[in-house]
């Protein structure tokens, strides 16, 4: 397992401070570190406690949930869009971002409906909660508890399924045009933040193995998606998964 800091000793620390969930590979946190590690950006890990009510991070980054980057004494960036901006600023190479503006803005609708508000993952922690709800499984101040942050309501559980599986045909499509063009990647002909964020939010569609993932039984039941959500994804997708996380990322995931 990694190695984490407690807050109180990373606050103040220099460089780039990273808050992460421990030992747990939520798509979020394990896309931020991706963008930095891709591009050999050194960062300290610093321990975050899931769904906690942690008053020391609340002191610090004005909020409770992970991931979190802090450079220096930068403000901290919470966002995937702030924490994505601020790995390329840190290091500009690889670009991840891409410079040519057609692929850019095509890069950047990828990936809001990966990781963005109404985005895949949105959509399937919304069919988490409605799973609990339906089946009165325990964990219920837990489910509660995610189903507010996500705006849960009936309606939008069950609106969520048929939301996933339209964002993976259009990944799916996304992926099989470029692969028509000659390309292994989402955009153009090179990485991008869609690669890595895809690599990342997979997870919810299909972990990684066991032997590359190590996850608690209830955890990768749930990370499993439903048959008509998975029946929407193209193979290709889970292929490009497997190809990033090969090519550009590493496994076992050091978590």
């Amino acid at each position: 397992m990694a190695e984490y800091l407690e807050i109180d000793a990373a606050r103040g620390l220099p460089g780039l401070r990273l808050v992460l969930s421990a030992g747990v590979p939520g798509p979020f946190g394990e896309a931020a570190r991706y963008c930095f590690e891709v591009k050999k950006i050194p960062y300290v890990r610093v321990r975050q406690i899931p769904l906690a009510s942690d008053a020391a991070l609340l002191a610090w980054t004005a909020q409770t949930s992970a991931p979190v980057a802090v450079f220096e004494q930068e403000r901290p960036r919470s966002s995937w869009v702030e924490i994505l901006q601020l790995a390329e600023r840190l290091s500009p190479q690889p670009p991840l971002i891409p410079a040519q503006p057609e692929e850019r803005m095509r890069m950047w609708g990828l990936c809001h409906e990966i990781a963005g508000d109404l985005g895949f993952g949105w959509q399937r922690r919304l069919m988490l909660v409605q799973a609990a709800t339906a089946s009165g499984a325990p964990g219920a101040e837990v489910m509660a508890h995610l189903g507010r942050k996500y705006g849960y309501s009936a309606e939008t559980g069950a609106a969520a399924g048929a939301r996933s599986a339209a964002i993976l045909r259009t990944l799916s499509a996304q992926l099989v045009a470029q692969q028509q063009a000659g390309s292994r990647y989402f955009v153009g002909h090179a990485l991008s933040a869609a690669d890595l964020y895809w690599a990342a939010f997979a997870a919810m569609l299909e972990p990684l193995p066991e032997a590359d993932c190590p996850l608690p039984a209830m955890l990768r039941a749930g990370y499993v998606a439903p048959k008509e959500v998975r029946e929407a994804a193209h193979p290709i997708l889970l292929e490009h998964r497997d190809f990033i996380y090969r090519e550009q990322i590493g496994l076992p995931l050091d978590l």
